[in-house]
């Protein structure tokens, strides 16, 4: 029967989303993407950019700037009681977008990121750190995490050994991180990512960024941009009002604990780029993953993920690569290796990846790793680390004996007591 032109409207439907939405944008090199924010204010002039300058973070103080397409509106130098990111995150960052939000209901925001910031931090706060006890999703939409590559610096940035306090650039005076750890941060972490201009080989290397940019972060929208001629129409419509952030999913490294994908196994060379994952259920044997670690790096750009080592069978071990340097860090237990009374402090979404995988001698225990890179053997990687699993004798001699193996990573890994209830936070 036809509905009556006089009939009220569905009142099931959910109310329309009125909140400011807000689009954040990040990106290591910074003429790249301040061309892409002035872009985005030419195509819609009502926008408000809010960035800091943090140059001046060590000190105790940053610049905060906030405009629009028809001008300034602020410029204000921010005194900091602390000298580190995070305290800028909390003490300034967020309040300027709590209070531009309620100021102007009606206007956008678009917060760029200075270019040694990773936005991962930035939704950690904006999750955690409550505005005068607000929370800012109360008062704002997050729309999507954007990051801008530029298409000349990108593969020099990710093969760079160098470290930002090297360079000068840091943000705290514990600042350790390696520049190549930054970079592949802000690509993964992106929900959308917009490679500005071309390679300067030419079109084939630029094609090679973006197939290279699709197995970094393949969760991403890639968008290609002519650095030289911007529609910055068309360029709005593809980087802003997408709502493609999914806040519920974890960071990369928590990704394939939650039953994410860590990467797509893309053992052929598209441009000369090949992306491998490797899976296994049994464990590790630790002296001969250790002997193995440069060797499975050769010609990779970026590997991540998680393992489990026959010596230490409660501890998951995260692992990430980047500008040669290897990371390998405690990440909780397993949930086979967690009393009952624990998995509550456990995510939802990792007790659910784990239920669905289960196996009834490994539990939940197994090796998830991904391998991105240029001109690497995908078969000499896989049986690599195939090498590096115990054999059936091994296994056979059981858990009791796989603790006594002869182990390089002894005491690397420590883990927190159960009294102290912290699991949870270091799994999702």
């Amino acid at each position: 029967m036809p509905t009556s032109p006089l009939a009220p409207a569905d009142a099931t439907a959910p109310p329309a989303d009125t909140r400011p939405s807000l689009t954040v944008l990040s990106g290591f090199w910074p003429a790249a993407t301040f061309a892409a924010a002035r872009a985005l204010l030419a195509a819609d002039p009502t926008l408000l950019l809010v960035r800091h300058d943090i140059s001046g973070v060590r000190a105790g103080a940053v610049r905060r700037v906030v405009r629009s397409g028809a001008g300034l509106l602020e410029d204000e130098r921010i005194d900091l009681a602390h000298g580190c990111v995070s305290c800028t995150l909390r003490e300034d960052v967020l309040p300027t977008l709590a209070r531009l939000a309620r100021a102007h209901p009606d206007r956008d925001l678009l917060l760029m990121l200075p270019e040694v910031v990773e936005p991962e931090a930035v939704a950690a706060a904006c999750a955690h750190c409550p505005v005068d006890g607000t929370p800012l999703t109360d008062l704002l939409r997050i729309d999507s995490y954007v990051t801008v590559v530029d298409a000349e610096h990108l593969l020099d940035g990710l093969a760079s050994t160098d470290d930002l306090k090297t360079l000068g650039i840091h943000a705290a005076d514990d600042d350790h991180r390696a520049l190549a750890d930054v970079v592949v941060r802000q690509i993964e972490y992106a929900d959308t990512l917009a490679l500005w201009g071309e390679a300067g080989e030419g079109a084939y290397d630029t094609g090679r960024l973006a197939v290279l940019l699709e197995r970094l972060a393949p969760w991403a929208t890639l968008v290609r941009v002519d650095g030289d001629l911007v529609d910055a129409g068309a360029l709005s419509r593809r980087l802003r009002g997408t709502r493609r952030h999914r806040p519920e999913i974890p960071g990369v490294l928590a990704r394939g604990l939650a039953g994410y994908a860590l990467g797509v196994h893309e053992p052929h060379p598209d441009c000369g780029v090949v992306s491998v994952v490797f899976r296994a259920r049994r464990p590790f044997h630790p002296a001969r993953l250790h002997d193995v670690l440069e060797e499975v790096h050769t010609d990779v750009l970026r590997s991540r993920g998680h393992l489990w080592l026959a010596s230490q069978p409660e501890t998951v071990v995260t692992w990430e690569f980047a500008g040669g340097g290897l990371g390998m860090a405690p990440a909780g237990r397993w949930l086979a290796a967690l009393p009952d009374a624990h998995w509550a402090d456990v995510g939802d979404q990792r007790r659910l990846a784990a239920a669905l995988d289960w196996d009834p001698y490994y539990g939940d225990r197994h090796q998830h790793l991904a391998f991105i890179g240029l001109d690497l053997d995908p078969a000499a990687l896989h049986r690599t680390l195939a090498r590096c699993l115990l054999t059936d004798a091994e296994l056979a001699d059981g858990e009791a004996a796989w603790r006594t193996l002869p182990d390089p990573f002894a005491d690397c890994f420590p883990l927190p007591d159960l009294t102290d209830h912290t699991e949870g936070a270091t799994a999702p």
